[in-house]
């Protein structure tokens, strides 16, 4: 991926991007957005469709300050976003903060909002390379070992981009957030419960042929201290 974050300009430039609730939780530098998407696997992108929005969880990949997004071309979804604004969201859930008191339970996460117009890709290379992309997001290393693309399939598929200008950061971290009177009463167990996501062993396709290993790239994946995902 082309990135030079230190180039860019910071997070939030428009008032609709800028947190108004929480602004300690916000992140202003183009790192941490990048940091989100990149070990995210699923984006949740939201439409109007038929004049009520309409929020489909994604296949997405980014490159440098695009966003990439596919699917059909008979997909409403995907028609509507190239046509107007959009707004898409990643959300990775790190811990369930428990506390003292109900009002204060949270959780620990990361998550960004990427807001902008979907610009349909028509450019032929750009839109295979989009398709790299999003594959190789979610799978890292598939896409040089596997069939390309063929005209048909590239008929039927529509590829979106979506510029990173406009979008904000918010991470939460640590402790729960108790008043000192509950903490002073005692007698209620206060904490974090981590939540991770694992690779487990890879499942061959029943349709397998016999004799053939799985691939190095996918193995990469569940080796000791990478299990967790990305």
């Amino acid at each position: 991926m082309t990135d030079s974050a230190s180039s860019r300009p910071p997070l939030s430039p428009t008032p609709r991007s800028t947190p108004t609730r929480l602004r300690d939780r916000a992140r202003a530098d183009r790192a941490d957005l990048d940091a989100v998407l990149d070990a995210g696997l699923v984006c949740h992108l939201g439409v109007l469709l038929g004049g009520a929005p309409v929020v489909l969880p994604t296949a997405y990949g980014r490159d440098g300050d695009t966003l990439y997004l596919h699917g059909s071309t008979g997909a409403g979804n995907l028609r509507a976003a190239s046509a107007a604004e959009v707004s898409v969201a990643v959300t990775l859930v790190d811990g369930v903060v428990y506390a003292r008191s109900a009002m204060h339970f949270s959780m620990n996460y990361r998550c960004a909002v990427v807001l902008g117009r979907a610009v349909e890709v028509t450019d032929s290379y750009e839109r295979i390379h989009g398709l790299r992309v999003v594959v190789e997001h979610a799978a890292p290393g598939a896409w040089s070992r596997v069939r390309s693309p063929s005209a048909k399939e590239l008929a039927a598929t529509m590829v979106l981009a979506l510029d990173l200008t406009e979008a904000s950061v918010k991470i939460r971290v640590g402790d729960p957030e108790d008043d000192p009177a509950d903490i002073e009463a005692g007698g209620v167990w206060a904490g974090v419960l981590p939540v991770r996501q694992m690779w487990g062993a890879p499942v061959d396709s029943g349709d397998l042929a016999p004799g053939i290993a799985v691939p190095s790239d996918v193995l990469r994946r569940t080796e000791p201290g990478l299990a967790p995902m990305r």
